[in-house]
């Protein structure tokens, strides 16, 4: 299945639709990306905005080996970058910097790596630690 996402006037993502592939082959049977937007443009008429993403693109790798496509997989509120042809999820915490090669976020400090599971915590620019089954509260007496 393909997925393609609507832009509004800025090139902020709508919505992402999912498309059968074969409204995208050509006659030789290659995927084109003009022919599912020609397709969603005829659903939903001519002057909507769709790039095509991947949902298994994600930091400009693919899960699965395959070719990149686009840096990232669109969501709801992204930006279609059309310098970088990149989407871009919208910056999570002011202490965050762009990546230039993954077109991601990354926070000041490295997600630790020991296993565990962290929020980020934008009050100390650090990482803490969930708590998953927090103890039960003490039985009053």
């Amino acid at each position: 299945m393909a997925h393609f996402a609507k832009l509004d006037e800025n090139n902020i993502v709508e919505k992402v639709l999912v498309v059968n592939n074969t409204e995208l082959l050509d006659e030789n049977g290659n995927e084109v990306e003009q022919k599912g937007i020609d397709f969603l443009k005829g659903l939903f008429g001519a002057y909507t905005n769709w790039k095509q993403c991947s949902y298994n693109t994600s930091g400009g790798v693919h899960k699965f080996g395959g070719t990149p496509f686009r840096k990232n997989y669109a969501g709801k509120g992204h930006t279609f970058d059309v310098t970088r042809d990149a989407f871009i999820a919208p910056k999570p915490y002011a202490s965050f910097v762009f990546n230039e090669t993954t077109c991601c976020w990354d926070p000041p400090v490295a997600y630790p790596s020991d296993g565990n599971l962290y929020n980020w915590n934008e009050d100390t620019l650090s990482w803490d630690q969930r708590v998953l089954n927090p103890p039960p509260p003490p039985e009053e007496s």
